[in-house]
């Protein structure tokens, strides 16, 4: 599996299905690709917020691609013409050949319409499982002690963690993260796209890699690496 960073939380996964996880392309200053230049099977996102359901509509419509997430966003998808695949915490969902599993995540989640804030569920994390390589990412959240049943029950090979602190954990919550969950890799994600989430990644692989042994790859926007 090809796993590229595309800034802020956005990951393209590529093997036998391209899967694109919290696609906030247009408006982000981190991305390095338009939403018209991606091509995808599948969709992912963990809320609703604007930085993580970014242009999955637009990429859904003109892909005719499915976009996995909890049931209330993917009503109001729907209602936006976009193509939803509705599903819940602790589920598994096979779209496309690839295996969704919504596990919890620890923020929050709305999106905004015209001025109005709308429910749209929870937030979550997917672990996803493509080729027989499982990758979880976190969504935005803190650390919590249940990740380690997240690890014990879903072995994932790779997390995608955020650690930009402010919104979501910090660089010590990931790492405490890594402890819990226990993957062969992580990518930090969900920092330096704005100010107020600039954080250190070669602090954070420094601390990681001594504390927990994990091997921390980290990426520049529109970078990627194979796993295994």
């Amino acid at each position: 599996m090809k796993i590229t960073w595309l800034g802020h939380a956005a990951f393209l996964l590529e093997g036998s299905r391209r899967v694109l996880i919290d696609p906030f392309l247009s408006g982000n200053p981190a991305s390095p690709v338009k939403p018209q230049e991606v091509d995808v099977d599948v969709i992912a996102v963990t809320h609703g917020h604007g930085d993580h359901l970014g242009d999955a509509i637009e990429i859904s419509k003109r892909c005719n691609a499915p976009v996995v997430c909890i049931h209330e966003l993917s009503r109001y998808i729907a209602m936006n013409g976009g193509n939803a695949v509705g599903m819940n915490i602790g589920g598994t969902a096979e779209v496309k050949d690839v295996r969704f599993t919504m596990v919890p995540a620890l923020h929050s989640a709305d999106v905004e319409e015209n001025g109005r804030l709308i429910s749209t569920g929870c937030p979550a994390g997917f672990v996803v499982e493509l080729d027989g390589v499982k990758v979880y990412h976190a969504g935005d959240t803190d650390v919590f002690i249940d990740m380690q049943l997240i690890g014990e029950l879903h072995s994932p090979d790779v997390m995608l963690v955020p650690i930009g602190d402010w919104y979501t954990m910090g660089i010590r919550g990931a790492v405490k993260a890594l402890e819990l969950v226990k993957p062969k890799v992580a990518v930090p994600m969900h920092y330096g796209t704005f100010p107020v989430i600039n954080q250190d990644p070669e602090e954070f692989r420094k601390l990681a890699e001594d504390k927990t042994g994990v091997k921390v790859v980290v990426l520049r926007p529109g970078e990627g690496f194979e796993y295994p």
